[in-house]
């Protein structure tokens, strides 16, 4: 691919600025610097929450369903003009493989976009609810949906753009301010949406502002400032509670799309070729970094020889490499510290009792963070293996004895993110995914994902659902209105 020359600059209340500090900017195939991107400050973010505040409370935005329609459909129509720029920002900072921009990471979320649009004036916000007896005396009633106020926005570095239109999407729809903090690894791929709403749309200043920084004081900055009415983030279980604590005693609004620990159950009747030639090669894409992967593996005893074999053979055919090469799906871990973190749990992992199965490749002797694909077998339920996110090309595998055993190896996680279940009969997977507790289930398949869909977690995974009706009324608060009824 071409020099990647990204944007550098934050936009707050419809500017575009450069700040005077700057942070470096890594490409993770190659260990090498891009650029820089401005290193937003504590001061940047109180100036873009109060241009939010502003546009919230003193323009037409959250009331104009018409006028917020035409400028997000203007904001498509940039996305769409520029995704091969965002491509190959994303591919350059993120690691991303190539080939997986042209589904999930970026196409898939700007062909899914619209949905979010036409909810902008197509949505009922008010609902009759007739007319009931209240305190002696007849009243009319209905509920008007209104939204919430200045939404703080702050995503990860692995799906930058899919996961903020799926925050933002939502939002502007509702009729929300939004200042939008991206991930310090992929802060171009922000800055650049930040750039096409100013040049490219109709959207007032203020309603939309992109913060970059690579300063956690910042972020921690952005979510606890009393202007921010509502706090939506996608990242690490570990980080979501602390926000849910740093902002507790404000009582605002938080929804989290938090980590996870997937089992997917392969029960005896399963196309154990189909089903494990798909889990390895997911569990390994973009280097694992995708937290509804299914990374546990449950096999019935009965089988687990040969499912372990097939697996090993697939893993030894996987290899890591140029994310730029639209034939490869494992690219590079995001950091160093990244790629030393997961290392380290896999060698945890051996002094726990599991086994290494199989390795794929890497690529050698031309830097950037890689990991290879491996394979964990015999891995011990409690084992901080099949309890802990890696977040990164690592499969679990693990026996059971019965459909029992499996549901409840599958539901011992604090997690409860997604899940899977494969067999030959589709009506006893669904009745076992009915017992799986995660937000997700996904029978004979996995993947799941799309903007019209609900996505979300139960138990440490996550508070709330993004996507779909259920994301957009998570921006939307509900009033009651009654009259004297007759």
């Amino acid at each position: 691919m071409a020099d990647i020359k990204g944007e550098s600059r934050m936009l707050i209340d419809g500017e575009l600025i450069a700040s005077a500090a700057t942070f470096d900017n890594i490409n993770p195939a190659t260990g090498e610097v891009l650029g820089t991107a401005s290193d937003g400050t504590v001061e940047d973010v109180k100036r873009a929450v109060a241009a939010a505040r502003r546009a919230f409370d003193e323009t037409g935005w959250s009331r104009d369903h018409a006028f917020r329609r035409r400028c997000l459909e203007q904001l498509h129509a940039a996305l769409e003009k520029h995704k091969e720029e965002f491509r190959g920002v994303l591919v350059a900072e993120g690691g991303s493989p190539l080939a997986i921009t042209y589904s999930v990471q970026i196409d898939e979320a700007i062909g899914g976009f619209p949905f979010f649009v036409e909810l902008a004036d197509t949505y009922a916000y008010e609902r009759d609810l007739g007319q009931k007896p209240s305190a002696g005396l007849p009243s009319n009633a209905r509920t008007v949906r209104e939204p919430v106020g200045v939404v703080a926005a702050v995503t990860p570095f692995n799906f930058p753009l899919m996961l903020t239109l799926n925050k933002i999407g939502p939002a502007l729809a509702a009729g929300c301010t939004v200042i939008h903090k991206a991930a310090p690894e992929t802060p171009w791929t922000g800055a650049l949406l930040g750039r096409l709403v100013a040049e490219e749309t109709d959207i007032p200043a203020g309603v939309f502002n992109v913060i970059t920084t690579s300063n956690d004081a910042v972020s921690e900055a952005l979510v606890t400032d009393p202007g921010v009415d509502m706090v939506t983030f996608t990242g690490s279980t570990a980080t979501g509670k602390r926000i849910l604590a740093a902002t507790a005693d404000q009582i605002k609004r938080v929804h989290l799309e938090l980590g996870g620990k997937s089992a997917a159950i392969l029960l005896d009747d399963a196309d154990f070729a189909t089903a494990i030639g798909m889990l390895a090669t997911m569990a390994c894409a973009h280097s694992g970094q995708a937290c509804a992967r299914h990374t546990r593996m449950l096999v019935p005893r009965a089988r687990y020889d040969e499912g372990v074999e097939l697996a090993a053979a697939i893993f030894s055919g996987l290899a890591a490499g140029d994310p730029t090469d639209v034939n490869v799906l494992h690219g590079p871990q995001i950091t160093a510290q990244q790629r030393d973190t997961v290392l380290a749990q896999i060698e945890r992992a051996q002094a726990e009792g599991a086994r290494v199965a199989a390795r794929g490749s890497k690529p050698e002797g031309n830097g950037g963070f890689w990991v290879e694909p491996t394979l964990l077998v015999d891995v011990a339920p409690g084992s901080a293996a099949a309890q802990e996110e890696i977040f990164g090309p690592v499969l679990a595998v693990m026996p059971y004895e019965d459909e029992a055993e499996a549901i409840r190896i599958a539901n011992d996680s604090s997690y409860g993110l997604s899940g899977g279940v494969w067999s030959a009969d589709e009506q006893r997977a669904l009745e076992v995914a009915r017992r799986i507790r995660a937000g997700t289930v996904a029978i004979n398949l996995s993947m799941f994902v799309h903007p019209a869909w609900p996505f979300g977690g139960y138990k440490e995974s996550g508070l709330g659902r993004e996507g779909g009706i259920e994301g957009f009324e998570e921006f939307l608060e509900v009033k009651l209105v009654t009259t004297p009824g007759t």
